[in-house]
């Protein structure tokens, strides 16, 4: 079926997130066979932008076989080939229509550490080296997490996705200039009062052009620079496991003390190299159109009113210096409905139950950016 919503966004992807010039390579990667439709789409839109597009499709059902059983050395190799790959291109456009979030939940520990350790050569060229782009196709399994209906949630996320990301982008120039003038950072809210440094490290806008839907603003902690408590408000799935109740204590950067409902788990995420225990990225959430968590990271790290604090690698264009085969998006949202809460940069109180409070920050408001 030929969605026309489908036309609207691959012509987004292609022209406005990764921009594809005359001459480029663009690996399209997709997972599940729901999303065949907008990868069609997207590879027609590469062809009449004059790039060469190349595709490489998952199934779930078929990764999570072979991640049961697999070796060191299979993911050394299978790594080996996608980092070939990948240095050919100049683009990235990824899709993923999972339609069981829980997969790989039986997938035992030590065998998805292998995998996240051992796959991240090919991960960072992407990241680093190439314009890339990434997005959740609507599934009935993402319908069901929101408790919406099929149709419904398909308005919705089509809103999202094609929002006026040129507008957006505008508007959070004086976010990224206040935040490239900060040294310490304070986050208040309910379980959470934790203070940090960004001085010296780059902010950087994100606005439709790494991932869709799109909506933060982010920079890294000076890595040995946070200390407090903080106490997450939105669930996580992560490894085929929901956490829930996440609470870090944290001193001179390190974690120090994690619980929620499974501490086990947790500690063993945290436990997956030196720097899975420090922060990575410090972002600040605006989408207008993202309101509550469906447990699917792309939409709820850009949630209105939220900010999240990263365990794990930093990234290369606002480095702390962590390195990490973990990367883990945990959210906290601060808006009234959720308890509230407070970010104050040295020590001016820019936003409260995530409304921007300074004149030059209330363009990122939900009222002016619908």
């Amino acid at each position: 079926m030929n969605d026309p919503r489908d036309n609207k966004l691959a012509q987004m992807l292609v022209n406005y997130s990764v921009r594809i010039q005359p001459g480029e390579k663009v690996l399209i990667d997709y997972t599940g066979e729901e999303c065949v439709p907008l990868v069609k789409r997207i590879v027609r839109e590469v062809y009449a932008a004059a790039g060469v597009p190349f595709v490489k499709c998952d199934h779930p059902i078929v990764t999570r076989e072979f991640l049961m059983g697999c070796s060191e050395e299979q993911v050394k190799i299978q790594d080996d080939a996608d980092l070939y790959l990948m240095k050919q291109m100049d683009a990235y456009i990824g899709i993923r229509a999972a339609a069981n979030a829980a997969e790989f939940s039986d997938v035992p520990a030590e065998k998805y550490h292998l995998y996240e350790k051992y796959t991240a050569p090919s991960l960072n060229e992407r990241v680093d080296h190439t314009k890339w782009v990434i997005l959740r196709y609507p599934t009935p399994a993402m319908a069901q997490r929101m408790n919406r209906s099929q149709e419904a949630f398909e308005e919705f996320y089509y809103n999202v996705c094609t929002l006026n990301y040129s507008k957006m982008n505008r508007a959070m120039d004086a976010l990224k200039k206040r935040m490239d003038e900060t040294d310490q950072v304070r986050i208040v809210a309910p379980g959470t009062d934790v203070t940090f440094s960004v001085k010296g490290i780059p902010s950087v806008k994100c606005a439709g052009e790494c991932n869709i839907p799109d909506g933060e603003v982010y920079t890294a902690p000076v890595k040995d620079s946070m200390n407090g408590v903080i106490t997450y408000n939105t669930p996580s799935e992560e490894q085929g496991f929901t956490f829930e109740n996440i609470r870090f204590e944290i001193r001179d950067g390190k974690i120090v003390h994690a619980t929620c409902n499974d501490e086990e788990r947790i500690n063993r995420i945290l436990d997956t190299d030196a720097g899975a225990r420090y922060f990575g990225e410090f972002a600040i959430g605006v989408n207008p159109y993202v309101l509550h968590p469906m447990k699917e990271t792309l939409f709820d790290e850009k949630i209105c009113g939220s900010i999240h604090l990263t365990p794990g690698m930093c990234y290369e264009d606002a480095p702390n210096g962590n390195e990490s085969a973990v990367h883990w998006d945990l959210v906290l949202i601060q808006r009234a409905d959720y308890g509230g809460g407070e970010i104050w940069f040295d020590g001016e109180l820019i936003r409260k139950d995530g409304i921007f409070l300074p004149e030059d920050l209330r363009c990122l408001n939900p009222e002016n950016l619908q």
